[in-house]
């Protein structure tokens, strides 16, 4: 473990100087000003390049990989020293899953070929847990094409579990009349990857680079070779499936929903164990995208576990969950989300969300225990609303306009002890059914 803890911090020793960079106050204030995604401006990347003797194009790349590390976190448009680079080294385990969250972004640390269609490079992605399969399991080189065919032959098995049909199969006399492709044939690279062609070199070429790029393989003179790194690694996350499909919860197969709702009935420590090794099983983007598909469904439940699932994912997932403070519906657990990233208390609430978001998420926490909870543990949330009393509650549950609040009250109403408040509780209801003001 020291041993793989010291390359560990090898590799990752650029993203460890820009991090340290940032916090020393070299580069005075706040400097480091993230955009949408976490990236420097350039004022910052320059001054970094100087300070550090090193290009502008190497200064994105190590913060970029810092970022994803948990050295640095995001806090509104200043970033600050992420809990690992303070214990970076001292403690060889912050270090072993600083860089497994590297490992696990692999697919993001660079960008793929814009010239192939998202569904293609989907694909390319999801089937990579196989190639580092047959790296591990032959403990050495692998030349390159057999890598090719091992990625079409997984591709094209994705393309008949979701039965596609392959572009070949398209043209020639058998397609009917009125569904023909145009004369000329797909024109761009991102048509033909959109409806079942198979992978070409490009992509295992990008997968290989990237994978290389994180420390995970060696990809030169035609073959590629797992690190003890890499080789860790995969043999962490293939231990944790056997685990997962060794026990009694075995939530491994399960699609999201079903694996949460698995989950649903475990306690916190057993829960995650479970997540990690659902996670494990799975392509982090593809699986984070099960998670928050999850969430935007009607089981107010589920989408609280989906986020719970999420925080075992961390920093790979940051991007997707930025993006889903865009749904009213996820809004809040993303801003909840991304505070805990950031380093906040998460029961600081209240300072993170808005008087409306804590409202609606109060109703939707509120909605998921009346489906699953009990009327006692109902009353009992009373007492976590962001508003004080229960008048001032009603006031503003009645504007929140959330589709399950008048479910909810009615439920608390029939559940509450004092006649009087049970009464005020459902007039608001009647109130939000019928439209009044």
């Amino acid at each position: 473990m020291a041993e793989l803890a010291r390359q560990a911090r090898a590799g990752l020793a650029d993203a460890v100087r820009i991090a340290r960079w940032a916090n020393d106050g070299s580069g005075g204030g706040t400097r480091l000003r993230p955009g949408s995604v976490g990236s420097l401006l350039d004022q910052a990347a320059e001054r970094a390049a100087t300070d550090l003797g090193a290009t502008a194009a190497e200064v994105r790349a190590a913060w970029d990989r810092a970022r994803l590390a948990g050295l640095v976190e995001l806090h509104g448009d200043t970033a600050r020293p992420g809990w690992r680079l303070m214990v970076w080294d001292s403690d060889d385990t912050a270090v072993l899953r600083g860089w497994v969250a590297l490992f696990d972004a692999w697919s993001i640390a660079r960008p793929a070929p814009a010239a192939f269609a998202p569904t293609l490079v989907a694909e390319v992605v999801e089937a990579v847990p196989q190639l580092l399969s047959l790296l591990q399991l032959s403990d050495g080189p692998v030349l390159i094409p057999a890598l090719q065919d091992l990625l079409e032959q997984r591709v094209a098995e994705l393309h008949t579990e979701r039965c596609e049909v392959p572009y070949e199969a398209l043209d020639g006399p058998s397609v009917e009349a009125g569904h023909s492709l145009p004369a000329d044939g797909p024109t761009h690279p991102q048509e033909l990857g959109s409806i079942g062609g198979p992978p070409p070199p490009a992509l295992l070429n990008w997968v290989l680079d990237s994978l290389a790029s994180v420390g995970a393989l060696t990809f030169e003179d035609g073959q590629a070779t797992l690190t003890p790194l890499g080789n860790w690694a995969v043999w962490v996350k293939l231990e944790q499936i056997c685990v997962a499909a060794q026990s009694p919860a075995g939530n491994i197969e399960q699609s999201a929903p079903e694996m949460l709702r698995g989950c649903s009935r475990l306690t916190p420590g057993p829960a995650r164990a479970e997540y990690r090794a659902w996670l494990a099983a799975r392509p982090v983007g593809s699986a984070v995208t099960e998670l928050l598909d999850a969430a935007r469904g009607e089981d107010a439940l589920l989408r609280g576990l989906a986020f719970e699932a999420l925080r075992v994912v961390g920093a790979p997932a940051e991007t997707a969950v930025r993006s889903a403070t865009d749904d009213p519906y996820l809004r809040p657990y993303a801003l909840l989300w991304l505070a805990e990233q950031e380093g906040g208390d998460p029961d600081d609430s209240p300072e993170v969300l808005t008087r409306e978001e804590a409202t609606w998420l109060w109703v939707d926490t509120a909605a998921a225990v009346l489906d699953h909870g009990d009327a006692q543990l109902l009353v009992r949330h009373l007492d976590s609303a962001v508003q004080g009393t229960v008048p001032a509650l009603l006031e503003e549950v009645r504007a929140v306009g959330h589709p399950r609040t008048v479910q909810v009250l009615v439920a608390l109403a029939a559940a509450h002890p004092d006649p009087a408040l049970a009464k005020a509780v459902r007039r608001a209801a009647f109130q939000v059914h019928t439209g009044e003001a």
